[in-house]
Parts: structure tokens; C-alpha cells; sequence
């Protein structure tokens, strides 16, 4: 991993996130990228006059940007962190979206106000990135402050097949953090279960840098099973895998995706296969 890209529209929950990316690149010793989305229709009025200085507010809303990733990297406990910051126009989905595409990004991070339930423009917008984006994507709540020795919990149905590029960045999380173990959780639906060993096997040949804790927990609803774990063990960071027709995926489809970042106080870690 080479390069975190943190989005900010300069708000309380974006300064959350950057602080929490800022101490992850420490530790993992890579840069971190700062970017921010101009609107399309920020700085003009419907005006002529106050169209032709468009620019001068594209370069001031680039310097706030600027000072505002400085006061992170001004920190004594920070100032070895590379930062760079830019500002396009466009949307927020967007300019991401290109950034993403045309830079080697591992990881994206953005905030949310997370277990406080309240909603807001750049919540949406997260949620909106969970949908659109294949990057490994970290999902920091307000209350989600960053922690030196994470507890990460993997939620599975066992049937995920994690992409190379995704397996890379959660092995060399758990191993840059030094974690002495990740926790599996699966959530038995039916009736009847038993423990899924050849899904044990495979998650065992994908991760081999720490040991692994498998947990199965029986509830008729997944998304309840997943977060009353999250808040009755200890965790720091809750691994989700997304895919299409499963119960991960159902956490982080469209219609429930800003109810579960609402309700979580945990970092989230959306992985693709």
C-alpha cells in the first residue's frame, strides 16, 4: 500500500477522517491524498461579473484545502505523514471516481456521523462510493477514533472470493498493526447450521498473517446479528465484504447502506471480491 486518498468538504466529520488516515499512514508509512470537490455551480450567482473571477475562487477554495490538510501535518505527532491535497470540479462522486481511476490508490477514506443518526450531505455521498467505487473503501464514524492496535472483526457468508488487490490491503493492515488475531463472524439465518469448514479453509488460505477467531452467531436478521456483535465484543474496525445476493452485500445495498453507517460507532472496512 502506497497511497490512502481521504475526502474532505472541510466538516467536522472529514477532519475525523483525516486525523484517523493520518495515524494509519503513519504506521504504514505511505502518503496520504487529500481531495476536494468544488461544485460545479460554486462561486457563480447567475452573474457575469462574478463569472469571471470563477478562477480566483477555484484558487482560494485550493488553498483552504492546502491549510486546511497543513494544520493535520503541522502536528509534531503527524509531520512525518506526505500530504497532498486537490481540488477539481465537479461532483463528489465523480471527481472520486476519476481521482481513484487515475491514481494507484489502495484505500479510500471517508467520514460519516455514524452512531449519532444524524444524516448528512457527505454521509449520502459516502453511501454513494460504497456503491460506485472497487477500491477498498474505510468508513470512519465521528465517534471512530483511531486506535494503535486495532481489533478487526471480518463478517462473511463464506462465500466471498476476495480480490487480489483487497486480500493485499487487509493482510498488510493486520500486519503493519501487529494484530495477534482477526475475528470471522458468520450469521446463521436457518434453523440449522453447522460450522462451514471448507469456507474456514478458504479464508485461512487468503490470510495468513495473524490467527483467526471464527465466531458463528445464530439470527434472523443478519445486519442485527452483525452489530450487536460489533457492540457487545470488542472491535475497532468491522471488514465487510461486498458482493451482490448475499448477506454482506444486503448491509450495503443502496436502501440500507446510511442506516447501518448511522448506527455504527466502529470503523468500516467495505473489501470487494
Amino acid at each position: 500500500m502506497k497511497k490512502i486518498l481521504v475526502a474532505s468538504d472541510f466538516s467536522t466529520c472529514a477532519a475525523n477522517a483525516m486525523e484517523y488516515a493520518m495515524h494509519m499512514a503513519k504506521v504504514l508509512k505511505i502518503e496520504v491524498h487529500v481531495i476536494h470537490a468544488i461544485g460545479t455551480t460554486e462561486g457563480v450567482f447567475n452573474n457575469t461579473y462574478n463569472a469571471l473571477y470563477i478562477e480566483d475562487y477555484y484558487k482560494n477554495k485550493r488553498q483552504a484545502l492546502s491549510e486546511w490538510a497543513q494544520s493535520f501535518s503541522d502536528r509534531i505527532d503527524l509531520n512525518d505523514v506526505p500530504v497532498h491535497t486537490v481540488a477539481e470540479v465537479g461532483s463528489v462522486s465523480s471527481v472520486l471516481t476519476k481521482y481513484l481511476t487515475e491514481n494507484e490508490i489502495e484505500l479510500l477514506v471517508m467520514g460519516t456521523m455514524g452512531g449519532t443518526g444524524i444524516s448528512s450531505l457527505f454521509g449520502s455521498n459516502t453511501s454513494t462510493m460504497v456503491e460506485k467505487t472497487k477500491t477498498p473503501m474505510l468508513i470512519v464514524p465521528l465517534e471512530t477514533k483511531f486506535s494503535m492496535n486495532p481489533v478487526i472483526t471480518l463478517a462473511t457468508d463464506f462465500t466471498n472470493d476476495f480480490s487480489a488487490g483487497d486480500i493485499g490491503a487487509l493482510n498488510e493492515l493486520l500486519e503493519a498493526f501487529s494484530s495477534d488475531r482477526l475475528t470471522v463472524v458468520n450469521v446463521i439465518e436457518g434453523p440449522d447450521w453447522k460450522k462451514n469448514e471448507s469456507g474456514e479453509d478458504k479464508i485461512k488460505n487468503s490470510i495468513k498473517t495473524t490467527r483467526l477467531d471464527f465466531v458463528y452467531i445464530k439470527e434472523s436478521n443478519p445486519i442485527e446479528g452483525i452489530m450487536n456483535f460489533v457492540v457487545s465484543n470488542q472491535t475497532d474496525i468491522l471488514c465487510v465484504v461486498k458482493r451482490h445476493h448475499n448477506i454482506v452485500y444486503r448491509i450495503f445495498n443502496k436502501s440500507t447502506v446510511n442506516q447501518v453507517m448511522n448506527r455504527s460507532i466502529k470503523a468500516i472496512l467495505v473489501l470487494h471480491d
